[in-house]
Parts: structure tokens; C-alpha cells; sequence
């Protein structure tokens, strides 16, 4: 068993809209291994994504607690919270709204090179040809405007950039929904691999049951807020308890042609 990466307990975060209040994220607990996947899977509206900003600090939780790298999550602020943040990183659904318009692909990697002090400026064009490569794109790419790619190419950069500050866990929230079938077979392969080669753990927030068992080892379902059901992926697909891991196992499609990880805990 790999030792534990991250700890969520009792996490609830609570929204007040027009005067009415909004349990986006109810009593949640669970964790996560190094070099382990865990989805968190549900309907839109469930909690999922609001769960995985609150474990990045992309918003603030009422209750509950989260210790990552042995470290208490919550009480790091200030200079502390941004060294630490290098050890945790996020890929998100919209390329668009991710990148800076009128940014290059260089620019794009450079900044969190420079930011966390990763790599000497000289040797900074090198590292990010070298990060470009590791996802599956030339080099070269980096003097090309990042908007003028396509969106699995940009997912890549996106994925690149990230793998840029070496991360202990990758959070990514919908990072392939909006890709045609090929591309997101490819970036899905890809995370596999990279997860293989580092040991990098991930956080993957997915609707599609189809994704998460490609790339999971265990699966939360979300409800309303609540995880219903954990567990290994394999054993909730082959035989989900709650009714909302059975609506979303009926509605999805399966992912064909595609070698997920094994599933056996880490």
C-alpha cells in the first residue's frame, strides 16, 4: 500500500443564493494514495466540482479538514500556501477561459517555471520543448499562439503546463468532456502513462463512467452533494448499489478500444 497523499474529512461547503442556502458539498471524507487515481463521478450540479476547487483552495470549505503531503492544508496562507501550491496542480474543462488569449505556448509553460522558480532562465527553453514532447507535441510548438491550436492540442498544453512545477497530485475537472472521441482516448492514454512514469498521483472529476474506469483505480459517486457510494472502479461498474451510480453507468456509453489502469490498489 503507497502512502497517503491526500486526506479529506468531514468537508462541507454551503452557498447562499437569494436567501436560499445551497449544499453544494455535504460531510465528505475520503483519500488518496501516491500514484493512485480517484474519480469523482455524479450529474451535473452534484457537488464534484466544487469539491475539487475546494481541495485545491480555489474556494474556501465551512468544515472539515484536508491534510496533504502530511501537511494541514487549510491553515497554510501567504508565501507557504504558494510554495505548496507547486505540489498540486489542476487542469480545467475550458482551454479558453485557462489561457491568457494573447499568449504563446512558450509563454504559457514559462510562467510557472518562472513563478515557483523551477528551472535557470537559460535552461527554461530546453524544459518546456522537453514538457511539450512529454505530451505528445514538437518542441517548435511553443512559439505558436495557444489559441490557434486545437482543443486536444491545447488540453496537451494544458496538461503540460501543469506537469511543469512536477506535482505530487493532479486535479483535473472535466479535462477531456469537451473532446471528440479520438482526442480524448489519446489524453486519456497519455495521463495513464505519465502516471506510470512519476508516480503522479490524480484527482479526476468526470460525468462519463466511461472515462473514469478507463483511468481510475476507485471511484466517489456523488449526489446532491454527498458521496454515495466508494469503491474500486471495477467493482462499482460491474455492480453499482446506489441509484445514481446505476442512471450514470445506463446513460453512458462505453469507452471501447481503450486499456485502462489496473485496478488493483496501489
Amino acid at each position: 500500500m503507497m502512502p497517503q497523499l491526500l486526506s479529506i474529512e468531514g468537508l462541507s461547503k454551503t452557498y447562499t443564493t437569494q436567501g436560499r442556502l445551497t449544499h453544494a458539498v455535504r460531510d465528505v471524507s475520503f483519500s488518496l494514495a501516491q500514484g493512485e487515481t480517484l474519480g469523482l463521478a455524479g450529474p451535473s450540479g452534484c457537488g464534484k466540482s466544487s469539491l475539487a476547487r475546494l481541495v485545491m483552495r480555489l474556494i474556501e470549505p465551512d468544515a472539515g479538514s484536508i491534510r496533504f503531503q502530511d501537511q494541514n492544508w487549510l491553515a497554510l496562507s501567504g508565501p507557504p500556501l504558494r510554495h505548496a501550491r507547486r505540489h498540486m496542480q489542476m487542469v480545467f474543462q475550458d482551454t479558453h477561459a485557462a489561457f491568457n488569449p494573447r499568449s504563446t505556448v512558450g509563454t504559457v509553460i514559462n510562467e510557472p517555471l518562472r513563478i515557483h522558480h523551477i528551472t535557470p532562465p537559460k535552461d527554461r527553453p530546453a524544459e518546456i520543448a522537453r514538457l511539450l514532447e512529454r505530451v505528445g507535441l514538437p518542441g517548435d510548438v511553443a512559439s505558436r499562439p495557444v489559441l490557434e491550436l486545437s482543443g486536444g492540442q491545447r488540453q496537451r498544453v494544458a496538461i503540460a503546463r501543469a506537469l511543469s512545477t512536477r506535482p505530487a497530485l493532479l486535479v483535473m475537472d472535466e479535462a477531456v468532456s469537451a473532446l471528440d472521441v479520438s482526442v480524448r482516448a489519446k489524453v486519456l492514454d497519455l495521463i495513464v502513462s505519465i502516471q506510470r512514469q512519476t508516480g503522479l498521483a490524480c484527482l479526476f472529476v468526470s460525468h462519463d463512467i466511461a472515462v473514469i474506469r478507463a483511468v481510475c483505480h476507485r471511484v466517489a459517486i456523488m449526489e446532491a452533494g454527498s458521496i454515495v457510494e466508494y469503491g474500486e472502479t471495477q467493482r462499482i461498474v460491474s455492480a453499482p448499489q446506489s441509484e445514481t451510480a446505476q442512471r450514470l453507468i445506463a446513460a453512458t456509453q462505453t469507452l471501447r478500444n481503450h486499456r485502462g489502469p489496473d485496478h488493483a490498489q496501489p
